[in-house]
């Protein structure tokens, strides 16, 4: 993990790097767009005071440093500290996709279970066209469609607060709005989620029912359902437990394209302004910490395999 964490800071800090220019050149181009005129030597005070007139690696020494005593750096673009500006998305960004993936999940394995146990069926063949066209459809044109239904019958659509509160600080009121203005942003988000978890889960447990040990456990009379979710339910999870590990930067990061068009506050949206501005200290931050999530989250997820697939144990050696 040690390793990793420092090759992701690498590449992250080669990411941030690879536009042309930086921050400052940016800021300038702004201030000639909107009719301010630019000092060379502000700019250079500016590159100095950000290290940004040193060479690259010692950028990097510097940035790195200040990461690991938690110093995540100054954001150029919102004028704060860069852990106030993620503090302020990252309880959201997570309230919206925790819950997203844990309705996909209570709702896609359910369902691909009993798509499986009743193959071609006619309740099959509807969650297959269902499912297809929820894979082919993609998260923004849906929100595009349901906001302009939504705004149609004069409902509020996009953002997670009324205007009136989107400023307030927290109270009953606010939660109690924040909770009217979620169902949009799940259903949007956990559409494709849903459809393709039900079609690994319906595929996974179909090749399991065909196997040898089904056919001879039914053969010896085990009820039904003791058979299916004793053993090859708990095989057929195994796809989709083992891609745990892409879910904690999901959370961390949402559907950021998504959250663009619904104008959600999370932390997709902040990385791309960032990116679009050369705001290194912010963009170099939440890659690395999307990096260091997949890491953290793949061993999650291969604990989750032992404990669930009964085929895979760790056994001390025995000596002779």
């Amino acid at each position: 993990m040690i390793l990793l964490l420092w090759l992701i800071s690498i590449v992250s800090f080669v990411v941030i790097q690879l536009p042309p220019g930086d921050f400052v050149t940016s800021y300038a181009h702004k201030l000639q767009l909107d009719g301010d005129d630019v000092s060379l030597r502000v700019l250079e005070a500016l590159r100095e005071r950000y290290d940004l007139d040193k060479p690259l690696y010692l950028q990097y020494v510097k940035w790195f440093g200040r990461f690991l005593r938690g110093d995540l750096g100054y954001s150029y673009q919102h004028s704060r500290p860069v852990t106030e500006v993620i503090g302020e998305r990252l309880t959201l960004t997570i309230v919206i996709t925790l819950t997203t993936l844990l309705i996909t999940y209570l709702i896609a394995i359910p369902i691909g279970i009993y798509s499986a146990t009743h193959q071609y069926s006619p309740a099959d063949y509807a969650l297959t066209v269902v499912g297809f066209v929820g894979l082919a459809t993609p998260n923004f044109l849906l929100a595009l469609i349901l906001m302009f239904i939504l705004l149609n019958l004069g409902m509020s659509a996009g953002g997670l607060f009324s205007p009136e509160f989107a400023g307030a600080p927290w109270t009953i009121a606010k939660v109690i709005d924040l909770l009217k203005h979620l169902p949009l942003p799940i259903v949007i988000i956990g559409t494709a989620g849903t459809a393709s978890i039900i079609r690994v889960m319906r595929a996974s447990l179909m090749d399991e029912l065909g196997k040898q040990y089904v056919v001879t456990a039914r053969a010896k009379g085990v009820a039904e359902n003791h058979l299916l979710f004793r053993y090859p339910v708990r095989v057929a999870v195994n796809p989709i437990i083992s891609t745990v590990g892409w879910l904690l930067p999901e959370i961390v990061s949402g559907s950021t394209i998504t959250a663009l068009v619904l104008s959600l506050p999370t932390i997709g949206p902040a990385l791309y302004s960032a990116l679009l501005v050369e705001d290194m200290f912010l963009a170099g931050a939440i890659i690395m910490l999307l990096g260091s999530l997949t890491i953290i989250g793949t061993i999650i997820s291969d604990f989750l395999l032992v404990v669930v697939d009964p085929r895979i144990r760790f056994d001390r050696a025995v000596e002779a």
